[in-house]
């Protein structure tokens, strides 16, 4: 039986965060937290530029496959993640990137443009008589999105860059699966993997990984907040 004295502890150190940065030989913190970096940081600039590219051109143009492809995703966002994941496994295998990082960007990069409905209802606000002004002075499509579209949708781009970091920062399952070297580990999987008795280990890591999220979250709420509420006013 566990005897609990009281809720608040009788002493505090941080024992426990020099512990983990220093003591690497079994469980090396720093190097999961390096390959978390890697994948989070690529996953958000690949994610975003996918992500809001796909939803300028479905706002903005009309093309035959376009409502195919809006009901595609949305049909396709309906199902759990987790029931691609044997799919994933096969084609991971196919092309030898089981125990690669590129791998598992590549999985996150490219399943991102199903999740464009926010953006584009955002780009949908956009009034389209700035964009025929931008045609009648001869901008072509790529100035207008460059010069017009861009600096308008800054809030979007800003929310979208931070929702793309944070889902591979702290995501399990994918990881779990593709990388199999306890090197190629992120903080998820090293951390699910601590022995029983690592709960001091399991806790300061925990709290030290959440640390980022909270600071990137209190830089860019504004424009976090004003981004999700603007791509919410029209489908």
């Amino acid at each position: 039986m566990v005897s609990i004295p009281g809720f608040f502890p009788s002493g505090y150190s941080l024992d426990s965060f020099i512990k983990l940065f220093t003591d690497t030989a079994m469980y090396d913190y720093p190097h999961w937290l390096l390959n978390t970096l890697i994948v989070a940081v690529a996953n958000c600039i690949l994610s975003t530029l996918l992500i809001i590219l796909t939803a300028y051109v479905i706002s903005r143009f009309e093309f035959k496959l376009r409502r195919p492809l809006m009901k595609g995703a949305l049909i396709l966002g309906m199902f759990p993640s987790f029931m691609s994941m044997t799919i994933i496994y096969i084609l991971m295998t196919q092309l030898q990137l089981i125990n690669n990082l590129l791998g598992l960007i590549l999985i996150y990069a490219c399943t991102s443009p199903t999740g464009y409905l926010v953006q584009k209802g955002f780009f949908d606000t956009i009034p389209q008589s700035i964009y025929e002004a931008a045609r009648i002075d001869g901008a072509n499509n790529l100035r207008v999105f460059r010069t017009i579209t861009l600096p308008l949708a800054k809030p979007m781009i800003v929310y979208t860059a931070l929702t793309s970091f944070t889902w591979p920062w702290s995501d399990f399952i994918l990881p779990k699966m593709l990388l199999i070297r306890k090197d190629n580990w992120t903080v998820a999987v090293g951390l699910m993997s601590l022995g029983e008795t690592e709960f001091a280990r399991f806790a300061s890591g925990a709290v030290f990984i959440a640390v980022p999220i909270v600071v990137l979250y209190f830089l860019l709420v504004k424009n976090m907040v004003s981004g999700l509420t603007a791509g919410a006013v029209k489908g």
